[in-house]
């Protein structure tokens, strides 16, 4: 029996739309367990087998086991558009994230300032506005090291930690598509570049809000410190100064790339024989080219002071290649019977979005959810790429602000617990940190809730 024989006998379908070309089959609820496994690898593998997970070529095995079986069920249904779809967005977020990543990594922060909690305040305060426009990532790998440097000498930095992922590597980006994969994802389905700048109060209010709550428990550890450490904090000050800075040049260049070249604006630039090329994949390709510019006119010097490898990002395109494969079936699945969900106001779909996205990984918990939110029928309220725009505000803010409740919610968490380890900083276990999100963002999402939603 032929492997295309085998997945046609397994439990798969029943057509949604009436007859030809359009007809879409409806996986059965057994074909969302690949999507699972895949979540719950990226849980629970890094937990109970660390050695084994730290593996990129492990990451991709599991990637191939949960991905590949979904990817043969469509091709056996002949949905090639969905598989080419889905593979294209795959690529188009993975040379987002890379080129942001390339560009980041050769500015370089040299110095050593006097760890106040005014200092780490602002620190995380610039690190989450840079966040919307370098992404959490290149924000991240750009602030924690010279923030780790500044608090040397300090007895108690976990807490700096700790916000710091809370702000920037979460809560920051959410001001553009580049800020945070869920909101890229979403710029992909049709979502307005500038869209997203309409996030900017409940993104004031949940940040400032943070920023002042860090400001107090930094200064109540600032007391607790002996005067020993504070006296050296004095003698090691060093001005900061920024090196590679020609990189935000390329930083910029991204931007504008990704404002302007959508298909609407570019429709007919190329045509190869009756297929319009420039829109598909001309901001691919002009990625591509800006990530390998800020990469040659970078010094290696730059790149090594940064601690700059790829390891990051082949991690990134090995976890999401099993994602994005696996998660077609669960989409189908929720464009099929997304209304029966229950779910009704804007307050459920934050919860439930942000729910998944502290113990998933934000990105594809946000893309399900936002194709529930298309399948409901509009109540005449505005509209934004087939959703309701107050469901749309709900699900961006859920997928984005509750990435930072568990270490595994989104991507920069885990690489800033890794470096924080590397310089000897004590990190809290997978539940000493939820105890600090529960306390300190939980209260936070619950104003926010009842102010914006």
């Amino acid at each position: 029996m032929t492997w295309h024989a085998l997945l046609s006998t397994l439990p798969s379908a029943a057509l949604t739309a009436s007859g030809g070309d359009n007809a879409k089959f409806v996986p059965s609820m057994i074909w969302v367990l690949p999507f699972i496994l895949m979540l719950g690898s990226i849980a629970v593998l890094p937990l109970v087998a660390e050695h084994w997970w730290h593996s990129n070529k492990n990451r991709f095995l599991v990637a191939l086991a949960c991905g590949l079986p979904v990817l043969g069920l469509f091709a056996a249904h002949g949905d090639w558009h969905t598989i080419g779809h889905t593979v294209h967005e795959y690529a188009s977020f993975l040379i987002l994230l890379g080129v942001l990543y390339t560009a980041s990594g050769g500015i370089v922060l040299r110095g050593d300032l006097q760890a106040t909690p005014a200092v780490n305040t602002t620190f995380l305060a610039i690190g989450s506005l840079l966040a919307s426009f370098m992404g959490t990532t290149g924000a991240a790998m750009l602030l924690v090291r010279p923030l780790l440097r500044t608090n040397s000498e300090r007895q108690f930095t976990v807490h700096t930690v700790v916000f710091f992922i809370f702000t920037v590597c979460n809560v920051g980006g959410c001001l553009t598509p580049l800020g945070d994969p869920p909101l890229f994802l979403g710029y992909l389905r049709g979502v307005p570049f500038a869209w997203t700048f309409n996030l900017l109060p409940a993104w004031a209010f949940t940040l400032g809000l943070l920023l002042v709550i860090y400001y107090l428990v930094d200064t109540y550890y600032w007391k607790k410190e002996d005067m020993q450490h504070k006296l050296h904090e004095r003698v090691e000050v060093q001005p900061l100064r920024i090196a590679g800075s020609f990189n935000f040049v390329w930083l910029g260049a991204v931007i504008l790339t990704v404002a302007l070249l959508t298909p609407s604006n570019v429709s007919g630039w190329l045509t190869v024989g009756e297929h319009d090329f420039f829109p598909t994949y001309g901001r691919d390709l002009a990625l591509v080219l800006l990530a390998l510019i800020a990469y040659v006119t970078t010094s290696n010097d730059y790149r090594k002071a940064n601690e700059f490898s790829w390891e990051p990002i082949i991690e990134v395109a090995a976890l999401f290649f099993g994602i994005f494969l696996s998660m077609m079936a669960a989409i189908r699945l929720l464009e099929v019977n997304g209304p029966e969900l229950g779910l009704e106001t804007p307050t459920q779909f934050f919860w439930i979005t942000g729910i998944l996205s502290s113990f998933l990984d934000n990105a594809p918990t946000y893309v399900v959810f936002f194709e529930t939110a298309k399948t409901l029928a509009a109540d005449g309220s505005a509209s934004i790429a087939g959703v309701r725009e107050t469901f749309l505000v709900a699900i961006s803010l859920g997928a984005v602000f509750m990435g930072a409740m568990t270490y595994i919610g989104n991507a920069p968490n885990f690489m800033v617990k890794a470096i924080a380890e590397q310089r000897k900083v004590q990190m809290p276990s997978f539940f000493g940190y939820m105890l600090w999100s529960v306390v300190f963002l939980l209260p936070v999402f619950f104003l926010a809730t009842l102010i914006f939603l």
